[in-house]
């Protein structure tokens, strides 16, 4: 059984380790998941393994990585969430998402992102937190705006070589949004 640090009613959080890369590998390298988040569209092996990496590293420069998710019910992975540097200065940081195929469209990618923002927000801190998609990804652009992100501008992302539609979501509104709950 993992450590989770996180917990919401079908969902653990967990961190990364070296150890993690054949669920790494289960991930990033499906080109289903991978397919918005490179140009390519897919990741090789060392891509992965190199993703892992910068993914620990994160976590250990910044206590903070897209965490592995499990089902607390079989403890199964079924992608990552979470939470990297964006613009430090202002404390607004980025949150992400990637779920493998199975589970799109179960609800888990709003439940996991839930939990990171109230962690984010409760736990951290942030005065802010930055999101975005790849523009021909419309899941993630209604997930977004289902959580309650706003738009905010289209940013350049060398990973794809495409500008990303951007949202914001600032402490004032989600005060004011779980105010409405």
């Amino acid at each position: 059984m993992r450590n989770y640090f996180l917990r919401t009613t079908r969902l653990g959080f967990s961190v990364w380790s070296q150890g993690d890369l054949s669920q790494a590998k289960e991930l990033w390298g499906n080109p289903e998941v991978t397919k918005f988040i490179v140009a390519t569209g897919t990741m090789s092996d060392e891509q992965v393994h190199q993703r892992l990496i910068k993914e620990i590293n994160t976590y250990e420069t910044a206590n903070m990585q897209y965490w592995p998710v499990y089902l607390l019910e079989t403890d199964e992975n079924i992608g990552c969430c979470g939470l990297r540097p964006y613009d430090y200065e202002n404390k607004i940081l980025e949150m992400g998402i990637h779920l493998k195929e199975n589970y799109w469209g179960k609800g888990f990618a709003q439940e996991a992102c839930f939990a990171v923002i109230e962690y984010a927000f409760n736990r951290l801190g942030v005065s802010a937190l930055f999101a975005g998609h790849n523009p021909k990804n419309i899941a993630s652009a209604q997930l977004l705006k289902k959580l309650g992100f706003k738009y905010k501008n289209d940013e350049y992302y060398p990973p794809t070589g495409l500008y990303h539609p951007s949202y914001l979501m600032a402490k004032q509104d989600y005060e004011a949004r779980r105010k409405e709950q």
